[in-house]
């Protein structure tokens, strides 16, 4: 016996063996589709008995296995059953002889025999006979099993026949001597009549009968056997028949022990059902625990007391297997014992035994067996490797099976069950072809193993004419394994992958194998590696705003509830995604990817690109090449989004040595992102803006969409020209305009920034490719007072400013200060410090389908203006004029520039100031009702205080003061105009000089009003008319008052003569009386007489009545009459 039966297991010594073979022309799946269901009557209960028979069907069995028939009896062949077809009566002579040859090849074993003809009708299919049953189709065979069932009784009873006559022979010592083939020529020429002999013969026949009883289903009679057969092969030293005996034994215990079969699940046998009491005294299945045993020990001693114990029976097993390896010839059956015994160890769940029982099968030599013997082989060790647990071990000889698929020796070699085999030992190995098992955690299994099981792969794919397998390993042995993997063996790879891949590109797609087996896409998600996935925002100039009465349309209103715990939840997860800026429908969007490579060759990435979901999206792929073990390497990948709506950014795509991958961010590693979630609202305009100054790259804190930088002297204006060009798609339909001020450390008088919007406006809707030019006035306006350092230096330098007489001008020249600066740069002082303002202009537009959901844009231009200083106010005075409504304003003007200056003022004389000049400077001014400026509303909110209140006073007074004056300056040698303002400069003192009283007195003499130096003219002895009119602004009413008026002369010497009773007189009295006078015009009137020429004053004082009735005192400065000069004639010539 040369081929051993690996799928044998220790019931099968219980079965009998019927061969089910075809006989002449039988269509193959007919042929089988007859022998599943013949298989299918593999236990049957024998008629009138309480025993079952077992059968174990065979389509192919070889003769010289049936020759071992009497050694085991189990391998010898008791049955055939034949299926042939027959078309015509013609035919079936032939049939008949087949089948009768068939039967002479087992004809020596078997018991019984038949024949299924199918397709002959007819006289010859009407025969009744019990070896031949006659069907007309393959179809049409319903009592196929009935026949079968039938076929196997008569086995039985032939069986339980030769039981009985073997183990009731009387015969004496005239026994047979039962031989396996390879003994009888070692047999011939002994002694007969020794008493070793005839032992021998009882032992073996004791043994047969043992099988015999097995077979027959008298499980303890063959345990009676089997002992005794055990005790006299034992003392004649039979050690090839004392094995046979003790597997025997073995078999039976097993048999006991484990009812349901020790096949697995593919050879479980069906559990006896309840039988008589009587009949559980030869054999009981037994109820089984958790380890297969059966539990009622003390009733199976009583039943089964020969039978051997789990451990007792692995002993025997390996006895059995000792003296089997006595025998040269006697291998297959030692294979065959150790495989049992395997067997029985995986149901007792003695793992570490089993492995011993398959490492001595490894090492019995079965002589020169074939290729296909040799793969039959690894293939079933590994099988029982794996059945006890030993997955490596199973993986190991399932690797040895496939490769012997393809050994030299074998003209054709089998690769597809060479890649067959060779993908069943990745379990074995921790290694599946998902390439998201590979994510989870550290690696498991021998890397090195793997890798060498991937090449293997792949070269077996590649023999099979099948290079997308071949890209999809190598791509998967890049993958994952490439932390273990050299630097030359990457570059190795790669470069076989780029062969492969030049022929049959890699892609996403799943590959179904043949067998139905599945192999998922390998995306290259560490080629590069990914660290880090950020959403990048808009520039400044192209994010989109909502217009803020718009923000809460959106918010859902379904619940009626203020808070809902359920809904705040479901927005905190959204918000763990969702990004808090948009996206624009139309506009080029970035993610910026953090990469780097780590292959040790320059990585050169193709076609990488976003993934998304949401909306349809446009990505736009790029190129890129990273150096060998990079670092971190930013990449921007963009893509514009065609429809609003939310966007979900998924992953990438990449082509990397001619594989394409989706990388899904789901399954990166240690990747970083601020979520993927983003809004894309509906496309808006585009303005590019561009100025007539040049670009600056001044640093700023803000945003901005471009900066200009300009040098102005304190007071100067420069007008700056905006122009705006449409670069979008959609019409611009509005169009707004406004400024802040960045650093409002110094204090600014005007407005900076000045503009009209209107000729712009009307240019609107600015259609895709229309600009429009907006004019910015750009007006610097700082505080003109000299600071505390600057009027120091001027008094160092020999120059009493504050202590200057009134009715002096001011006309020196500053010394050099050379000295005091030093040279340096740090010396300047004070005045001279270039002070810089920011400010921004924001644009905000808006146009297109944005527009209608409340969206709009910005544009930001930064304004930075370095300025320098130009003129200070160093002093500030007043002098009274001739007219009570006027006043002098005297101003101490000090160059600060290094250039010639001219300053001007309304009705003035220019000033010429030299560089580092200072001179004094009278203006003229008319006093100003500062109660007739409109009053501001205190608001709370924007005068946080009343010093607040008060500067925005004093502010607005200044700003009115400065508007009379109108002073100007100009640098000569650049002609480059400006302004000068002394609202920064004017004190208390100063504002009360130049306001306008709120009472204005005015006096007139003969009608004609007196001031501003008038003289009245008059004639001796003519009756003067005097006329006092009261004007009052104040809020209350004031008076009543009584004014007196005084002559005198002034004798121009200092003395004045106030004695003037003989030269003039009065009509009437010289005091007038005013009653109280509310807002408006009160008059008093009266007349004097000149007695003599000359020239004469009239002094009118007054007395406050009031005051002295309790009133409000008023102050002085509300007294101011003007002085009458009067100059008496002669009296005209008649």
């Amino acid at each position: 016996m040369s081929v051993p039966d690996y799928m044998q297991c220790a019931e099968d010594h219980q079965t009998v063996l019927v061969v089910v073979q075809p006989v002449g022309i039988v269509p193959e799946d007919q042929f089988f589709r007859i022998y599943k269901r013949i298989a299918s009557v593999s236990q049957v209960s024998v008629r009138d008995s309480q025993r079952q028979l077992y059968i174990r069907y065979r389509h192919h069995y070889l003769p010289e296995n049936n020759e071992w028939g009497d050694f085991q009896t189990h391998r010898k062949v008791v049955g055939l059953i034949a299926v042939t077809t027959c078309a015509s009566a013609k035919e079936w002579p032939q049939t008949s002889e087949r089948f009768h040859g068939q039967k002479e090849v087992f004809g020596s074993t078997l018991y019984d025999s038949r024949l299924l003809v199918f397709g002959l009708q007819g006289e010859i299919a009407e025969q009744q006979r019990t070896d031949v049953a006659f069907y007309p189709a393959f179809d049409q065979c319903p009592d196929v099993e009935k026949r079968v069932e039938d076929f196997v009784e008569s086995i039985f009873i032939v069986l339980e026949s030769k039981r009985l006559d073997r183990a009731t022979d009387k015969s004496g010592d005239k026994i047979h001597l039962l031989c396996v083939p390879f003994e009888k020529k070692d047999f011939v020429g002994l002694d007969t009549d020794s008493r070793h002999y005839k032992k021998r013969c009882q032992g073996r026949m004791r043994k047969h009968v043992g099988d015999l009883c097995l077979q027959a289903g008298m499980l303890q009679d063959a345990l009676v056997h089997y002992h005794m057969a055990v005790e006299l092969l034992r003392g004649v030293n039979d050690f090839l028949w004392l094995g046979a005996a003790l597997e025997g034994l073995c078999s039976a215990s097993v048999i006991f022990h484990y009812p349901g079969g020790t096949a697995g699940k593919t050879g479980a046998r069906k559990p006896k059902q309840s039988q008589p009491a009587d009949a559980g005294k030869r054999h009981r299945p037994g109820a089984l625990s958790a380890n297969g045993i059966s539990a009622d020990t003390s009733t199976e001693i009583g039943r089964a007391k020969n039978c051997l114990s789990p451990e007792d029976i692995i002993e025997k097993y390996k006895d059995a297997i000792s003296y089997y390896g006595k025998y040269k010839n006697a291998g297959v059956i030692e294979l065959e014992a150790c495989v049992k015994a395997v067997r029985v160890l995986a149901i007792q769940k003695r793992a570490m035994e089993a492995s011993e029982f398959l490492q001595n099968a490894v090492y019995i030599n079965l002589g020169q067996l074939s290729e296909e013997e040799k793969i039959q082989r690894y293939s079933i060790l590994s099988e029982l490797y794996d059945l006890i647990g030993f997955q490596r071990k199973s993986a190991f000889f399932k690797r040895v099976a496939a490769m012997q698929c393809v050994a030299p020796t074998i003209p054709e070699p089998g690769w597809r069950a060479c890649y067959k085999l060779l993908l069943e030992t990745l379990p074995g190995y921790s290694l599946s072809l998902d390439p998201k098992d590979f994510s989870k955690g550290t690696h498991r299994g021998w890397a090195a193993v793997q890798m060498r099981l991937l090449h293997e792969l792949v070269y077996a794919s590649r023999r099979m004419g099948n290079p997308a397998l071949s890209v999809r390993h190598l791509s998967f042995l890049l993958q994952t394994m490439l932390d273990f993997v050299s630097d030359q063996e990457k570059k190795e790879v790669t470069q076989s992958l780029e062969n492969y891949t030049s022929k049959c590109p890699g892609g996403m797609e799943v590959i179904t194998l043949p067998d139905g087996l599945k192999l998922p896409p390998v995306p290259f998600t560490k080629l590069p590696i990914v660290r880090s996935v950020k959403l990048l925002d808009l520039p400044a100039s192209l994010r989109p705003h909502k217009v803020k009465g718009l923000l809460g349309q959106n918010m859902s209103t379904a619940s009626p509830f203020i808070y809902s715990p359920i809904i705040m939840h479901n927005r905190g997860e959204e918000r763990c995604k969702k990004i808090d800026f948009q996206w624009v429908q139309g506009d080029v969007c970035e993610v910026q990817l953090m990469v780097y490579n780590p292959m040790p060759f320059e990585l050169r990435v193709e076609n990488m690109g976003l993934l998304t979901s949401g909306v349809e999206f446009e990505s736009l792929p790029a190129a890129l090449s990273l150096p060998a073990e990079s670092g971190l390497y930013p990449v921007t990948l963009v893509g514009v989004p065609r429809t609003s709506g939310n966007i979900t950014v998924n992953g990438y795509h990449t082509s990397v040595f001619g594989v394409n991958s989706d990388c899904l961010l789901e399954g990166l590693t240690n990747v970083k992102t601020g979520g993927c979630l983003v809004e894309v609202v509906p496309s808006l305009p585009r303005l590019q803006l561009t100025t007539s100054l040049p670009r600056s790259e001044y640093v700023s804190h803000e945003e901005l969409s471009s900066r200009v930088s300009l040098q102005l002297f304190n007071g100067e204006t420069q007008q700056l020209t905006i122009t705006l060009e449409n670069i979008g798609t959609e019409d611009i339909q509005s169009l707004e305009l406004t400024s802040k001020m960045v650093n409002t450390k110094d204090k600014m008088y005007g407005e900076f920034l000045s503009w009209d919007l209107a000729e712009a406006g009307s240019q609107l809707p600015l259609k895709p490719g229309q600009s429009v030019a907006v004019a910015v006035g750009v007006r610097v306006k700082l505080d003109f007072s000299g600071q505390e350092s600057l009027l120091q230096e001027l008094n160092d330098d020999g120059i009493s400013v504050t202590g200057l007489p009134i009715s002096s001008p001011l006309r020196h020249v500053l010394k050099p200060r050379a000295e005091k600066s030093g040279g340096t740069e740090g010396g300047k002082t004070e005045y001279s410090h270039i002070k810089s303002l920011e400010a921004v202009l924001n644009f905000k537009y808006s146009g297109g389908p944005g527009k209608v959901e409340g969206y709009y844009r910005e544009l930001s231009l930064g304004v930075h203006v370095d300025v320098e200083p130009s003129v200070f106010f160093t002093r500030v005075s007043t002098l009274p004029a001739t007219s009570t409504r006027q006043c002098h304003l005297l101003l101490d003007v000090f160059n600060s520039t290094e250039h010639e200056v001219t300053v001007s003022a309304k009705n003035n004389q220019d000033l010429v100031l030299h560089a580092s000049e200072c001179q004094r400077m009278a203006i003229q001014v008319d006093r100003i009702d500062f109660e007739s400026l409109p009053q501001r509303e205190p608001d709370p909110q924007r005068y946080a205080s009343a010093k607040q209140l008060e500067e925005e006073r004093l502010r607005a007074q200044g700003c009115q003061i400065n508007s009379k004056l109108g002073l100007c300056w100009t640098i000569i040698s650049f002609h480059r105009p400006g302004e000068a303002s002394v609202e920064g400069v004017l004190n208390q003192l100063v504002l009360e000089h130049l306001q306008l009283a709120p009472l204005q007195w005015d006096v007139a003499v003969s009608g004609k009003p007196c001031d501003c130096d008038v003289v009245a003219q008059c004639r001796v002895g003519e009756a003067v008319e005097l006329e006092v009119r009261l004007t009052n602004r104040s809020q209350g009413p004031v008076g009543p008052f009584a004014l007196t008026a005084i002559p005198c002369q002034d004798y121009q010497n200092g003395v004045l003569n106030h004695e003037l009773q003989d030269a003039v007189t009065f009509i009437g009295s010289n005091t007038f009386h005013i009653d109280a006078v509310s807002a408006g015009k009160a008059v008093c009137a009266g007349a004097l007489l000149f007695l003599c020429t000359g020239d004469f004053y009239l002094n009118i004082r007054f007395q406050d009545d009031s005051s002295s009735s309790g009133g409000r005192e008023l102050p002085l400065s509300w007294f101011c009459l003007p002085s009458v000069h009067i100059k008496a004639g002669p009296i005209a010539a008649r």
